[in-house]
């Protein structure tokens, strides 16, 4: 006699097992229609779910976040049928979901093409409307690869043999006559899926990512609740696409990558601005905050990196270099550099904390496939730090920390911050006492400065936990940025000590962290985040000064010479254009003011002042221009120009 707590701590019994589509038509025959499939004790379950004792239920609808994945997952399935019955002798491998949709991969030797893709989803839009009832059925294994076998899947019986141990038994999900291999859950039936999909793209991926396997074909697909997310979803897509930054890069002559340097950026003289105005900002809060900031060296012998854990961890991800016998990595990471800085000269409990910053230059082998414009890429700079200090000193070093990071975030535009908290991984140095202590010290700060905060089991560094810190941009993207790490094993590794009160040697504590990340991805987001229209303080180029005709170029340059000494990133362009040409011109790169002079500024000693978004701002004598430009850039764009 099972009974049911209900999440609205309601209770229900029932004299025998019972389904979770028998509990919800118990509730109310609305519910039974409505029912995608079922959370016992938190996990997810088919609406044909039996439960046989006492257990927590809720019942997943379209209305439930659960329900995204469950309709993704099931979307994928319904695009496997469908190309199996469009293209026979296809065969199906991996078909899961994935962040705003799902994908399936296809071993065929006929290329699909984007017409396939048509087809394809009319056929799903097919299938769908038989509402073909979905149902999970377990097979024995010696069965399942027979039955695979016989069928001509190859993939899927190689995934059975490899996968499920022997002697056990195999889920399989049947949707009219088509099935497959699958955990589940599943949609009660082909029909609940609804409107809300579509094929996305073709792409190719080799048979269980190792490049030495056959190359399959995947399709690409994303899925919503309805149409109407659907097409939400679409048209972030399309504005996403509008504000691309490589694209964006290019029309603003930011920066460019070639061949030849792959992952690498050649930063042109605008986009350099960008860096070097971000990276002065942070050196002048970290000066404030009582940072020192070092420099180290980016090639290091292999022998700091074993020591340090790193080589057994990531020597993959490194590039190495050979010299007189001797092998060197080139920097993927700075911790074990700041803890040679840190080993110079005997350090007492009264330097503690000592903060140390770098803007380090680090290179990691990314693969080619995942290189991304700024986004991903094998050498970039992070506004790394890393603070030594005592234990009793922790909370404060973190809570002071997680303070500067939510004044930067504003400055730079950003309100919305998610927060995730992840513990110790099953790879990982140091013994349970100190990962119990540090997860400790870490959840403390969380919880005392009242963050919400979402658990990340398992997805700490190897040497610590870490809080990790995630912005929303204007389309509603999460970027993951911030970080700091607690470690209490790597100093130790790497000899670092102090002499504390009591005259004993002790081991400091560190604290690995940084506020942007990579400066490259970074201006990667600030990029799309503002469409290139960057705010003034962060505009390479902050005014534009035209001229009319060419008896206004004198003028001209005088305006530019008094605006640079005010401290203003200005130009001039004094081409024997149309004014028409260059104010397009330079709205299409995005530049913050446009200063217009004709013969009537001239007269009066002015400059005609139009903003980017086609604003018009009047006339304005020099000093007042330049007063309003820097108290707009000091107050990083919460106060700007006006007429």
């Amino acid at each position: 006699m099972p009974t049911v707590t209900l999440p609205d701590g309601s209770r229900r019994e029932f004299d025998q097992s019972v389904s979770v589509f028998d509990i919800a038509a118990d509730i109310g025959p609305g519910l039974a229609r409505a029912a995608l499939a079922g959370k016992v004790d938190g996990v997810l379950v088919d609406t044909s779910h039996v439960i046989e004792q006492d257990a927590a239920l809720a019942i997943i609808t379209s209305r439930d976040e659960d329900a995204l994945e469950l309709m993704r997952h099931d979307a994928a399935h319904v695009m496997a049928q469908a190309v199996q019955e469009l293209y026979p002798g296809t065969q199906v491998t991996i078909g899961p979901a994935i962040e705003d949709g799902f994908y399936y991969d296809f071993a065929r030797d006929e290329a699909f093409t984007p017409e396939d893709l048509t087809a394809i989803e009319k056929r799903m839009h097919e299938i769908v409307k038989r509402d073909l009832k979905i149902e999970r059925e377990v097979w024995d294994r010696d069965q399942a690869v027979k039955v695979f076998a016989e069928i001509g899947e190859a993939y899927k019986v190689e995934i059975i043999n490899d996968v499920i141990p022997e002697g056990e038994e195999v889920s399989v999900y049947r949707q009219g006559d088509w099935f497959d291999v699958c955990r589940g859950p599943h949609l009660p039936s082909t029909g609940k899926l609804g409107k809300g999909f579509k094929l996305m793209k073709l792409a190719g991926a080799y048979w269980r990512g190792d490049s030495n396997n056959p190359m399959l074909q995947r399709i690409y697909g994303t899925a919503w609740r309805d149409k109407k997310e659907l097409k939400a979803y679409l048209e972030r897509l399309e504005e996403a696409e509008k504000r691309d930054h490589r694209k964006l890069g290019k029309v603003m002559d930011l920066y460019h990558t070639q061949e030849e340097a792959p992952g690498m950026v050649f930063w042109h003289d605008s986009g350099w601005q960008i860096y070097l105005v971000i990276q002065e900002y942070i050196r002048g809060r970290l000066k404030r905050q009582g940072y020192q900031e070092i420099h180290t060296p980016h090639i290091i012998d292999r022998s700091l990196w074993e020591k340090s854990g790193h080589w057994e961890k990531f020597s993959d991800d490194m590039f190495t270099t050979e010299s007189e016998n001797r092998t060197y990595a080139i920097k993927p990471m700075n911790c074990p550099a700041h803890i040679q800085v840190f080993n110079q000269g005997l350090k007492s409990y009264r330097d503690l904390p000592l903060r140390l910053a770098e803007f380090g230059s680090c290179t990691r082998n990314e693969p080619s496939g995942t290189l991304h414009g700024l986004m991903r890429v094998r050498n970039f700079v992070q506004d790394d730090a890393h603070i030594f200090c005592t234990e009793n000193q922790i909370q404060d070093e973190v809570s002071s920390f997680i303070d500067l990071l939510y004044q930067v975030y504003a400055d730079f535009g950003f309100g919305e911050v998610s927060v995730k908290f992840s513990t110790r991984p099953a790879d990982r140095v140091g013994d349970d006492s100190l990962w119990d202590k540090a997860e400790a010290a870490l959840q403390a700060v969380l919880d005392h400065k009242q963050l919400d905060w979402e658990l990340q089991p398992g997805e700490g560094a190897f040497y610590g936990p870490k809080i990790e810190f995630n912005l929303k941009d204007c389309l509603g993207r999460v970027w993951q940025l911030g970080t700091i790490q607690l470690d209490f094993s790597m100093p130790g590794r790497l000899g670092a000590h102090y002499i504390a009160e009591d005259g004993s040697k002790q081991v400091p504590v560190m604290l690995h962290r940084a506020i942007l990340g990579s400066l490259e991805r970074f201006i990667g987001i600030l990029i799309e985040h503002y469409a290139g229209s960057l705010p003034l303080w962060l505009a390479p180029v902050q005014a534009v000064i035209l001229n009319i005709t060419d008896k206004q170029a004198d003028y001209a340059r005088k305006v530019e010479e008094s605006l640079r000494n005010k401290g203003l990133r200005v130009n001039s362009d004094l081409r024997n254009e149309k004014i028409g040409f260059k104010i397009r011109e330079h709205t299409i790169k995005h530049v913050p003011y446009l200063l217009v002079i004709g013969d009537r500024e001239v007269e009066a000693g002015t400059v005609a002042v139009r903003t980017r978004s086609g604003g018009e701002l009047g006339s304005m004598p020099l000093e007042r221009l330049a007063e309003g430009l820097k108290t707009e850039s000091a107050s990083h764009g919460r106060t700007v120009l006006e007429d």
